[in-house]
């Protein structure tokens, strides 16, 4: 069993052919996938998706590089949103796409701030984990996390230092490792992941985004994930079996999914 953590299936990208994307991916051996919003206009499409494929988990907020158009009144409808989907049949595991994003020219870091903090007062009072978005914004995303308790989460596409890599799993993260860490190139990102405990890392694969190496400038996908956790077990040295086990009971404690956990 395999868990992509951070799949955007709801993306146009797979308009013309999500069935069959969703079909590959469980042939595969994705058993599940974890469905991040990233503002309030496509909480619909994502609840829709999670409905519609049986497996996927959705997750709500408001992702830092779309807060430009955010208002309070979107901060309002994540918790009603929240509030009523926790009663229904497809119920949030996280609140997120959520964090901070220094890294793209113009940013309004104050801007960024303020939602992320609210966004994870949201997740505290309902309880729920959260997804982070970390880039180049590591040390002030975890100055807020400090500032604000929440149920642990996952740091999406960690890229940050070993010291750092410890102050989130001391926080209760787990720690996303996806298609970056398949690039020869990607030393740090490698060392991490090979060095890290494997109880505290989670497999992802940012699928339309963030393709592995054999798909560099290609449209990724969640079928992807197998050759993605194959990389994770040579780095490691760990069989597949075990990180297929491990890095899907983490995803499973995490998150609470009601899903069997298989272990060797």
């Amino acid at each position: 069993m395999l868990i992509d953590t951070h799949c955007h299936l709801d993306a146009h990208e797979f308009d013309a052919d999500r069935d069959a994307v969703v079909l590959a991916a469980r042939e595969s051996g994705v058993s599940a996938m974890l469905i991040p919003a990233v503002e309030t206009g496509n909480f619909s499409a994502v609840r829709d998706c999670c409905t519609r494929y049986p497996g996927c988990f959705p997750a709500y907020g408001m992702h830092p590089l779309y807060v430009e158009r955010a208002s309070e009144a979107d901060l309002v409808m994540l918790g009603e949103w929240l509030e009523k989907e926790l009663i229904g049949a497809s119920h949030p595991v996280a609140v997120g796409e959520i964090g901070l994003d220094h890294y793209v020219p113009g940013f309004d870091a104050a801007r960024q701030e303020h939602f992320f903090v609210e966004q994870l007062k949201i997740a505290r009072d309902f309880d729920l984990p959260v997804l982070l978005h970390v880039r180049r914004a590591v040390d002030q995303v975890l100055k807020c996390l400090r500032r604000i308790s929440v149920r642990g989460g996952i740091a999406h596409a960690f890229n940050g230092s070993r010291q750092q890599a410890d102050e989130f799993i001391r926080l209760g993260f787990k720690l996303g490792f996806g298609g970056a860490m398949t690039y020869p190139g990607s030393t740090r990102i490698r060392q991490l992941a090979a060095t890290l405990p494997i109880d505290s890392i989670v497999l992802e694969t940012d699928a339309p985004d963030m393709a592995p190496y054999w798909l560099a400038g290609q449209r990724n996908r969640p079928i992807e994930l197998f050759r993605i956790a194959r990389t994770l077990s040579e780095l490691q040295g760990l069989s597949m079996a075990e990180v297929q086990a491990t890095t899907s009971a983490n995803a499973v404690e995490l998150l609470h999914l009601p899903l069997p956990v298989l272990r060797t």
